[in-house]
């Protein structure tokens, strides 16, 4: 759209978008197929790591494919229609106990599975922490699902009691098993830590009889949580309890993808529900800028992170 022209050119000039995918999923208007030239074979995991499926069969609410599956360097991973977990496992001396589900973002039409994928799971891992990345189905059924994704929304579900069931095999403490997510992986982890208690599919194993419940859930630069743009509004999808757990929000001021009223609602709701939560607003930096170093406050966030999982206990 043409309106977010000033914005692309603000976020490039400050250095916080390097990697286009993330934001030109969000947008309204489609984006390109990916030609020949650019596209990829389907997303593989560096050496060392395996994708394990997250459905013994055909995924619930199976949407008609797209094409195969391939990762654009300008666009991100696209047509994923096999969701899947891998892991990523600190060393044994180092290890805390603690694990993160990484949801990366995309508008829920592709994953930026470099920028919000696997560069933070290098992070978690340097401090002690197991990190799970998920590669969730996109796209959605509608091009720009202002409420979220369903599929996305089952995958994630699966995925935390997938690890839940698999805590001693991969050393994880069950009790300390969180989500951190961006942009739609931020409304993603928002979404789970209100939906967990009725699965959004029928169960179809003993897996599905282990909670989802995310014991922290951290949305970065989160969308999809404030819909009306006349009222200041939560997404009524999302209806927080005083059993939600402890909320991390970290969102800019000039992020012109998702406004920071995607944040302030989400707070003004924890709060009223007497949950724990933190918020970091920072007046630079856009959107989709990962941990990609620059010279504005809010790339310290990873440090006030790890502070705050330390106050609430898990670290």
């Amino acid at each position: 759209m043409n309106k977010l022209k000033p914005c692309l050119a603000t976020l490039c000039a400050l250095g916080v978008l390097p990697l286009t995918s993330a934001l030109a999923a969000d947008r309204s208007e489609p984006t390109k197929p990916a030609t020949t030239s650019t596209a990829a074979k389907a997303w593989e995991p560096s050496p060392g790591h395996v994708q394990i499926p997250l459905w013994p069969g055909k995924p619930p609410d199976a949407l008609p494919t797209k094409g195969p599956e391939f990762n654009s360097k300008t666009e991100g991973l696209n047509n994923v229609s096999k969701p899947t977990i891998t892991v990523y496992s600190p060393p044994e001396s180092n290890n805390t106990g603690v694990a993160v589900v990484v949801i990366p973002g995309g508008g829920y039409k592709v994953l930026a599975m470099d920028l919000e994928g696997t560069e933070i799971c290098d992070w978690l891992t340097s401090k002690g922490i197991t990190a799970v990345l998920l590669k969730y189905r996109v796209p959605s059924a509608k091009l720009y699902p202002a409420r979220g994704s369903v599929q996305a929304l089952e995958d994630l579900q699966r995925a935390m009691s997938l690890v839940r069931s698999r805590a001693a095999e991969w050393h994880i403490n069950p009790h300390k098993i969180g989500v951190l997510g961006f942009s739609a992986g931020g409304h993603l982890a928002a979404w789970i830590s209100n939906t967990y208690e009725k699965r959004a599919y029928k169960p179809i194993d003993a897996i599905d009889k282990i909670s989802c419940r995310p014991d922290f859930a951290a949305p970065i630069y989160p969308g999809h949580l404030w819909i009306d743009r006349n009222k200041f509004e939560l997404n009524s999808d999302i209806h927080v309890t005083s059993k939600t757990p402890p909320t991390f929000l970290l969102q800019n001021e000039d992020d012109r993808v998702d406004p920071v009223e995607h944040s302030l609602v989400y707070y003004r709701a924890l709060r009223a529900a007497g949950v724990p939560v933190e918020m970091h607003l920072y007046a630079q930096g856009g959107h989709a800028f990962g941990l990609r170093p620059s010279k504005l406050p809010v790339s310290k966030w990873p440090q006030l992170v790890e502070t705050w999982l330390k106050t609430i206990g898990m670290l």
